[in-house]
């Protein structure tokens, strides 16, 4: 499949630039695989489309203040840097911008000095490894440092840094928010566990994958970049028995779902508590083996997020979706609506 047939058109004032006040108050686009159905809703009907034994996958990854702003020591000159993961102890690999001034040995300010760092490696893809020096603790002095590290595509500045987070975002490492879970509250889960759903958590870090478009025409040349994932026992087992009593694997956003499906691809269709890298790159045709339904947001034209629920539904319901959504003026991406295909 050629990149193009994953295009579609979005009028500019459609992209969400602030994130509404009450976030259980976003539209939501049901999309219903089997008769092809389209519903219009409010995210809090969610729970209509919940059965007992369900089971809901959240991922309680954490989003570092990941972008920074330093200077070179030897120049002066201005670059920004965004942290995509941890390595070991204090060496980061991140991407620079403007990244050809940054070359081995260069040596980066951050804050009058509070924070510092010298590129030890360059990798393929363009980013860079860091290695950082700094006094006390490296977290705090990113928390006063660092920025959150908002797409491109939205131009606001963000006044409230939590509301970048999940309410249940629990585990630091992410360069990007999981943003399909940004809809959900305390309450709202609380009301789903009383319907008899079983909520699970797994971890994964969202990191230059999210960023990278797709640069290749055909579809099956790109690469995706590696990202960090960890099922417990706990997730596992409950994965387990839901499948076992026929309950359903509702799976709320791409990252969760690249995970399920990453961990029942490498154990037969099974789950069991791991961790590790992956890569792995959903698009049609495509079997799924972990999940029966997903919540999601509205994705850019020709992502690889676009394909993965291409391959959950099919690509002409989802861009005949996508269409509806536009002409319904729903809000898309990152701050925008949800969707949910069942």
């Amino acid at each position: 499949m050629n990149i193009t047939d994953f295009d579609f058109h979005l009028p500019e004032e459609l992209i969400a630039q602030t994130p509404l006040k009450d976030r259980a108050s976003s539209r939501l686009l049901t999309l219903h695989r089997d008769t092809k159905k389209i519903e219009h809703q409010y995210f809090t009907d969610i729970k209509s489309h919940f059965k007992k034994g369900d089971c809901l996958v959240l991922n309680d990854t954490r989003v570092l203040p990941a972008r920074l702003y330093g200077i070179k020591r030897d120049t002066g000159a201005k670059i920004e840097v965004l942290l995509l993961h941890q390595q070991e102890e204090d060496s980061w690999e991140v991407l620079a911008k403007p990244a050809k001034k940054v070359k081995l040995g260069t040596e980066i300010v951050f804050g009058d000095g509070k924070l510092r760092a010298t590129c030890t490696a360059i990798k393929d893809h363009g980013g860079r490894v860091f290695q950082f020096s700094y006094t006390g603790i490296f977290y705090e002095v990113l928390d006063e440092l660092g920025e959150m590290p908002l797409p491109p595509y939205i131009k606001e500045q963000l006044p409230e840094k939590e509301r970048y987070q999940t309410v249940f975002a629990k585990e630091e490492g992410s360069a990007a928010a999981p943003t399909a879970g940004l809809h959900f509250t305390n309450e709202l889960l609380d009301e789903i566990r009383a319907l008899g759903v079983n909520i699970a958590f797994i971890t994964l870090h969202v990191g230059l994958g999210t960023f990278r478009p797709v640069s290749t025409e055909t579809i099956d040349e790109h690469e995706m970049h590696a990202e960090f994932y960890h099922m417990s026992k706990e997730t596992a087992e409950m994965l387990t028995k839901t499948k076992k009593s026929n309950g359903r694997i509702i799976s709320v956003g791409t990252t969760t779902t690249r995970t399920l499906e990453t961990v029942a691809r490498d154990n037969n269709g099974k789950f069991t508590a791991s961790s590790g890298w992956t890569d792995i790159f959903i698009y049609p045709p495509y079997t799924f083996q972990a999940i029966d339904g997903l919540i999601t947001n509205f994705h850019l034209p020709k992502s690889t997020l676009l394909m993965l629920v291409s391959a959950l539904a099919d690509r002409e319901s989802i861009l005949k979706a996508y269409e509806e959504a536009v002409q319904e003026q729903y809000r898309f991406f990152s701050f925008g609506d949800a969707m949910l295909i069942i």
